[in-house]
């Protein structure tokens, strides 16, 4: 059987077959936009919601329509919601857990994935990834009366014990993430370090740390999320009332001033901002360090 010749076919066949194949590609390219632009709406129209609340007066939060945009403006509802919720101790509780939540995940997660990886020829390391995995498995109710009895007991009922706990919950999904991105790290790089002199604790810190960097802020960004936004763990352990962190003020804001809409909408803008700004600046990082360690 003799080849076909591209340059033989006719013409009009190829240019009707290239339009067709064209065609079809602005079909498949609206219809994933209206999806897209369907689903933005489920977040654009509670945002502009809580926006057009937070800047009327209480007058016209409560006699007129949730959807009509206030004019004139009114920023007042802002400055009385961190007077009224307290809004600045709450913030500065809620940056020191996040942070150090995301310090001690970054740190032990990472030293955990690199000696799991590393010696993954060993069933104790073997044992401890499935172990560790498992957890992500386990609903937070069956954990929440043990943690409130646990860090009573040992005096952790404060944000410090907050801050273990979260790093402690966080750890499964950031080993899981970390251990597939160190699997792509060739071992030569790690050698010739050993050949030198290195010990493992400087391979770690001079050659493998600096490598994670993607990862590490897809982690950071995980781990700053879930700190900055929960509210269960906070309100079960922390004991005093002073001590609680931003969401925790938020629900104690709204069940006393439940009719001060304005205000209260104001808050959660506020309280919603942090978290906003950081995935808008990190998010590239996020996906990067996802798909990175999805596909090596």
């Amino acid at each position: 059987m003799t080849a076909i010749d591209p340059t033989t076919i006719p013409t009009t066949t190829r240019t009707h077959h290239d339009l067709a194949v064209v065609g079809r590609k602005p079909r498949k390219g609206w219809a994933l936009t209206i999806v897209l632009g369907v689903c933005s709406l489920t977040v654009l129209v509670p945002l502009y919601f809580s926006v057009a609340m937070a800047l009327k007066t209480p007058e016209e939060a409560v006699a007129g329509s949730g959807f009509d945009f206030p004019w004139p403006l009114n920023f007042g509802s802002f400055a009385e919601g961190w007077t009224l919720t307290g809004f600045g101790r709450g913030l500065a509780i809620s940056a020191a857990i996040s942070a150090l939540s995301v310090i001690g995940c970054l740190l032990l997660a990472s030293w955990a994935s690199y000696a799991i990886v590393r010696n993954w020829e060993h069933k104790l390391f073997r044992y401890s990834y499935v172990y560790l995995l498992a957890a992500m498995f386990i609903p937070f109710p069956v954990l929440a009366l043990p943690q409130v009895k646990l860090t009573a007991t040992l005096g952790l009922d404060n944000p410090g014990g907050v801050v273990l706990l979260h790093i402690m919950f966080q750890m499964s999904f950031s080993v899981l993430l970390y251990s597939a991105f160190l699997r792509s790290i060739p071992d030569e790089l790690e050698e010739s370090a050993r050949i030198d002199g290195a010990s493992t604790w400087q391979v770690f810190w001079r050659i493998v740390f600096p490598l994670l960097a993607p990862m590490n802020a897809t982690v950071g960004i995980f781990a700053f999320l879930a700190s900055w936004n929960d509210y269960m763990m906070p309100s079960l352990i922390t004991a005093e009332a002073d001590m609680q962190t931003l969401p925790v003020l938020l629900q104690i804001f709204q069940r006393a001033f439940s009719t001060d809409y304005n205000v209260a909408f104001a808050s959660y803008l506020m309280a919603m901002a942090p978290t906003i700004l950081v995935y808008v600046l990190a998010q590239r990082w996020v996906m990067s360090g996802v798909t990175r360690g999805a596909i090596k």
